[in-house]
């Protein structure tokens, strides 16, 4: 590796992320890479920017906030139209911190509270077997150590797709994966403490699939407020105990 590179890699993730960000989006600006197009796998991003797959998917977390790509649950990564009409995104480079993930959870308890209700009446037989797909994923990245945060975000996804109102998955998507709070801290240090963690994860996801399967808003509603609630005390808690050593 020359040099150049080995000062790359050893530069704060956080800094490379934006200017991975930076990269991705002036190539999508440019139409080196069109609407449609898929981007490069996360190891071939890697192997390109010489930089850690936290990195890539911090930087692609970025993208989908701002609206420049989709991950498509299974298949990868595309390139987007630019946004028309309705809109809410964020700065492309602008990776969230802590505070910003907390804000943002905040507004996902409101906003997916009230999305599970509504799906829990609206949703389809096929839009319910869709959901049972992500979480046996979901299930299966657990137990085998892959990554649970895209099934995990996709569950979320398609709950607000099931209340046939597109503005609630418009805006949840535009978040990305930035606001799964696993994805930017270890939450847990201990094997006992990180499988308990697991099993009330998984645990919630299952009380809110129900409840919408069974065609229960109020239920629904709950549970996805203590979910959310949930992720948002434990992230804070990781976050007090990091700051405190």
């Amino acid at each position: 590796m020359s040099r150049p590179q080995t000062l790359a890699v050893r530069r704060k993730p956080r800094r490379l992320a934006k200017e991975l960000v930076d990269t991705l989006s002036e190539q999508i600006r440019t139409c080196v890479l069109h609407p449609g197009d898929k981007l490069p796998t996360e190891s071939a991003i890697m192997l390109e920017q010489g930089v850690s797959r936290t990195v890539v998917r911090e930087a692609i977390s970025g993208l989908q906030a701002a609206g420049f790509v989709e991950t498509r649950h299974g298949i990868g990564t595309f390139v987007l139209d630019p946004p028309t009409g309705f809109e809410f995104r964020m700065e492309a480079n602008s990776i969230p911190t802590v505070l910003d993930i907390l804000a943002m959870l905040e507004l996902r308890i409101s906003l997916e509270s009230e999305a599970a209700a509504l799906a829990a009446v609206r949703r389809t037989e096929s839009q319910m077997a869709d959901l049972r797909q992500i979480l046996d994923e979901f299930q299966a990245a657990l137990l085998h150590g892959g990554n649970a945060a895209e099934p995990d975000f996709q569950f979320h996804l398609r709950v607000a797709e099931a209340t046939g109102n597109r503005y609630f998955r418009e805006v949840l998507a535009r978040f990305g994966t930035t606001t799964i709070p696993r994805t930017r801290v270890g939450l847990l240090q201990s094997a006992g403490d990180q499988a308990a963690f697991l099993s009330i994860l998984s645990r919630e996801h299952e009380q809110i699939f129900s409840a919408i399967l069974s065609g229960d808003p109020k239920g629904a509603s709950k549970f996805m407020r203590t979910h959310l609630s949930n992720s948002r005390d434990r992230f804070q808690r990781a976050q007090d105990a990091l700051g405190s050593k």
